[in-house]
This record gives C-alpha cells, structure tokens and sequence, in this order.
C-alpha cells in the first residue's frame, strides 16, 4: 500500500473511533493522461518531469497534496494526482481536461485528459453474485456468507494498544474500532500466529520488531446488516490518524470481502488443528533442541573437565619438576654448606695444630731458657777464682775491690777471648751441627756486667761501656750461641744467649769431669 501523507484539511473526516484517533476521510484522486507525440527527430525526448511541472502550473492557486507518474509509454504519461478536499477535484478537473501543453523544443503540443480517479472497491451486486453462484458456499453458516471483511494495509502502529508501548497490533484494538457498523462475531489478524504461515503456505508477514509496518486483518460481523454498514462506509475511503497534538495523516486500505471462508468454522478448527500439531512438532523441535543442548552442555562440561584433569596433571607435573629441581638445588646448597664447613673445620683445625704448635715452640723455648739460666748458674757456680776479685788494670790503694793479681801476669795481658775459645771445646760437641756459632768479646773497665740477647753472629756492646771506669775488672766475655730449631712450616732463628764471666786465672775448662757435665737443653 502507499506511504501515510500528511493531511492539512480534516474538515470532511468522518470518525470511525476517536478513542484511537482513527477517522475516515474521502479519496480524492484523479487521473491525468498526456498524449505525447510522435518524435521526429532521433535521440530526442520529453521530460516527464517537465509535463509533470507544466501540469502544477495549470492549476491556479491551488496545488496538488501528491502528483506520481503510475504509468509512461510512447504514446502517453498517465499521473495520479490528489488533492486535500473533495470538493476540490471538480475545479482541477475543469483546469486540466481537455487543455494542451506547448513543450520548448517541440513544435507538437501534447492534449491533457483527466477524470475523476476510479476506485476499485466491490459492490452488492459483485459479493452477492458470487455467494450465489459459488457452489462450496452454504450461506447459513457463518464465514460462507457475506459477513467477512477482508483489511489489507491497515498501520500495525495505529491499532497497537497505547498502554502497552508496543507497535504489536492488537485484536482487542480491531474490535472496538470496527464494532461500529455492528455486532462483531470474530475477528482474526494472521501476523499474530507464528503458525499461520506454516499452515497456509502463504506469507502472512508475521508480525516482528522492526519488521513490516502494515499488516491484514479479517472481521467477521454477526448480522448482514453490520457487514452491509462497513463496506458501505468504507467505500471511497481511506484511513486517517490524528494525534494528540492536532496533526493528521492519511493512508490507503484495500477493502474486500472475504471469499475463502477464512472465518468459518471449518476452518477455524482446521487451522486449530494444524496449530496444535505444528505446537506438537514445535515442542518437539523445542525438545529435540533442548536434549541437544544438554549433549552439548554435558559434552562442553566433560571437554572442561577433561581440560580441567590435563591442567592439574601439567600443573602437578610442574609442581613436581619444581619440587624436584629445589630438591637438587638444597642438596647442591647443603653439599656447598656441607663443604664450606669441611674446610673452615679443617681450617679451623689447622690453626688449632699451628696455635698447639706455636704453644709447645713457646714452651720448649721457655725450658730452653730455663736450661740456659740454670746452665749459666752451674757454670757460675764452677767458676774457680785465684784471687777473686774484680780490679782495674792498676791496683788503687786501699780499694778493697782490687787484690793483688796471682797470675804473674800484667793487668790487661789477660786475653778473655782465649778462655771462650777454651771453652768453646766442651759446648760445641753437644750443640746441633746448624747451631754451632759462637763469638767471644772482651770488654774492659766495666763496673757492672749486662747480659743481652741477640741472634747469633751480631753484637751488643752496653750503652754504659763508654761511662764505665777502666779498670772495672780484670776481664768480661760474653759468649753468644745462636741456636737454629725446627718449626713446622720452615725454619725459624732462637736467639739463645749464653753468658760467661771470667776473672784472670778462672779455668772453665779444668779437669775432664767439668767439660764432660757442661751441656745445652735438648733441641
């Protein structure tokens, strides 16, 4: 059907249910023809849209609501034109028929026809005809009589409940808006059935969100007379919504009436029946689509179960390659740790034998020592002296300090080395063969003896021998030994001193038992 047009003039509506804004307004349509003539001349045309200006301008002071081209040949353009009221076809009638149109560049001019717009609508005599003659129809029952009203183009928004928010339209709508003319017996709208394109084979255009916007619509009335009513009312109409805010639209609708019985009662329980089965299939289609749902879903479940197991198995794996690689790497640490504490044991150890070995070094040094002291005290304690006594190289009178000397020799004729070299003799044999060193030294004039401590082959000479008198004593003789002793990592240098004083005429070296009981400490 055609689009709505907006309406400007409402005044020759007539209502048809204000509750829903629904009127009927007259059709008021004509036609127009343009003969064309025979063009001459090859490659050239005429503009249909320049005719179609040319006509708009032969009206005077009124307008056309909508001019279309319905059909265009050789011979002749055919337009529909509309227009707002009915009253105004006549006098576009009178503008446009039997009047020409001069076309530039054509020297033919192009006769104009028009006439009222024929409306294709059935009459009394074409739905009783037909109801007679029909041998399948039984006029007393209902639906095979003319008692149905068959709608087609009717806006599915306009017959939609308003409460609802829903372009859906509504039986309940179609009732209250066509019970008008009469009583309503039933009334069916086949877009509302899901089914009813199943059942038929035909296509219904089930209703769906921003599908189709018109849709078809039966209405069966109880009486004749209702049905006589409508299709008398609606003849020549067409179908007008005006909204709450004053503005107006109009659209076509085919009328009919109904000649397959859609309403009867054969066929209402036939349709019934293929509902319920084709509600029988759909549930079993519904079913069917629901155990393969659940396969699918229990199918998906195990996949994710099995994925489940195949990550914890990856994940156990892992953990145990982890576990397994921390294992190593502690045993690795502990046999680090295990090997780091060996050697400061062993260094440790170590230590400890060098610190008891230092310990015994330092206790055999100090029995050396010890030794030595007591060595230096026996050989004191042998010393013989003749005269006995300290003394300068000249006698002082009165000195009690300085006897006579019983040598026969002269003061300072005394050679103290020469009784350490006689000495030497008896200690040699029992020193080590790396320890045998001795030096001797005489010193003169000395008041008092110092005993130092050096390593071997260096001397000391006291501090005091410069300050001390000359004739101090007959003779002293210092006799140092250094002693070499073996040490764990290398051999190490013991200072040992030995120290002997010797008066002239002293023999450290008489009789054979004396050398024989001189000695050394072991080592």
């Amino acid at each position: 059907m055609a689009a709505a047009t907006i309406v400007h003039d409402t005044s020759e509506a007539v209502e048809l249910c204000p509750a829903y804004g629904l009127y009927l307004k007259p059709i008021t349509k004509m036609t127009i023809s343009v003969a064309l003539p025979q063009l001459k001349q090859p490659g050239k045309s005429i503009s249909n849209w320049e005719v179609m200006e040319r006509l708009k301008g032969m009206v005077h002071n009124h307008q056309f609501s909508t001019l279309r081209i319905s059909k265009s040949t050789m011979d002749f353009i055919r337009f529909e034109g509309e227009v707002e009221n009915k009253s105004l076809v006549k006098s576009f009638l009178a503008c446009l028929d039997g009047k020409t149109i001069k076309l530039s560049g054509f020297s033919d001019i192009l006769k104009v026809r028009a006439a009222e717009f024929k409306i294709d609508f059935p009459t009394r005599h074409d739905w009783d005809s037909f109801f007679r003659d029909a041998k399948d129809m039984n006029e007393t029952l209902p639906g095979e009589r003319p008692d149905t009203i068959h709608l087609e183009g009717l806006p599915c928004k306009w017959f939609a409940l308003k409460e609802s928010g829903s372009e859906k339209p509504s039986e309940d709508v179609l009732v209250k808006v066509f019970e008008k003319f009469g009583e309503i017996r039933n009334v069916d709208i086949p877009m509302l059935d899901p089914y009813r394109e199943e059942m038929t084979g035909r296509n219904f255009h089930t209703f769906s969100f921003g599908g189709h916007l018109n849709f078809e619509a039966y209405v069966q009335y109880r009486e004749y007379v209702g049905f006589i009513q409508a299709m008398s009312a609606l003849r020549g109409m067409k179908l007008m919504y005006k909204g709450e805010d004053g503005k107006a639209v109009a659209c076509n609708i085919k009328v009919s009436f109904d000649s397959t019985k859609h309403l009867s009662d054969a066929s209402i329980k036939k349709r019934q029946l293929e509902r319920q089965k084709l509600q029988e299939l759909e549930q079993q289609r519904e079913e069917q689509k629901r155990r393969e749902k659940e396969a699918e879903e229990r199918q998906r479940a195990e996949e994710r179960k099995q994925k489940e197991l195949e990550e914890l198995e990856r994940e156990r794996k892992r953990e145990e390659k982890l576990r397994k690689r921390e294992q190593k790497q502690r045993d690795r640490e502990l046999r680090r740790n295990q090997k780091k504490l060996e050697k400061l044991q062993a260094e440790e150890q170590k230590q400890l034998q060098e610190k008891i070995k230092l310990e015994e070094r330092k206790l055999l040094l100090a029995q050396r020592n010890l030794q030595s002291i007591r060595l230096i005290a026996e050989l004191l304690s042998r010393a013989k002296v003749p005269g006995g006594s300290l003394c300068s190289r000249q006698p002082r009178p009165g000195c009690p300090r300085c006897p006579p000397l019983k040598c026969g020799r002269r003061h300072g004729a005394v050679s103290p080395p020469a009784a350490a070299v006689a000495m030497k003799p008896a200690l040699m044999p029992r020193m080590t063969a790396p320890a045998r060193e001795g030096v001797a030294l005489v010193c003169r004039d000395f008041r008092a003896v110092t005993v130092s401590f050096c390593k071997a082959g260096a001397f000391r000479f006291p501090e005091q021998a410069g300050s001390l008198p000359g004739a101090a004593a007959e003779a002293l003789c210092f006799l140092w030994v250094g002693a070499v002793a073996e040490s764990a990592g290398g051999r190490s240098l013991w200072p040992m001193p030995l120290c002997v004083v010797s008066w002239p005429g002293c023999d450290l070296t008489s009789g054979p038992e004396q050398r024989g009981k001189v000695g050394w400490g072991e080592g």
